[in-house]
């Protein structure tokens, strides 16, 4: 009872609820990159973008609704952040132009930040009840 009560304090903060409106809004800006940024002729990184804006936008949206459940996910999603970032070198075979190679950077550490923040939020509220 404690620990869902302490889950729905922390949700209910403006702030908790900006940060996992961003994380959201970076998972579709992730899925949807490719159509916006212009590089959806390249289908490997294309297919990663929306497979992994897909994954992240659902890590994000189960935060809101389920928090103790769903804290430790932050992790995986913090994991989704960094695959974002090294993408574009890893995924073979092709060559991607600068613009998909700052759009994948900056979401990725946007999601990277959004993900850490959504983590500490729960540390952080444990501790301050010490």
């Amino acid at each position: 009872m404690a620990l869902r009560a302490h889950s729905e304090e922390t949700t209910a903060l403006p702030v908790a609820q900006a940060v996992e409106a961003l994380a959201l809004l970076c998972g579709v800006y992730l899925a949807a990159s490719p159509w916006i940024v212009g590089f959806n002729g390249t289908t490997t990184l294309t297919a990663n973008n929306l497979i992994t804006g897909i994954a992240f936008a659902l890590l994000a949206g189960g935060f809101g609704s389920a928090y103790e459940r769903t804290h430790s996910m932050s992790w995986a999603a913090l994991g989704v952040g960094v695959w974002t970032i090294i993408s574009p070198w890893v995924v073979a075979g092709h060559s991607f132009g600068t613009a998909a190679t700052v759009s994948n950077v900056v979401v990725g550490a946007v999601c990277c930040v959004t993900a850490l923040a959504l983590a500490g939020m729960g540390v952080n509220r444990s501790r301050a009840r010490r």
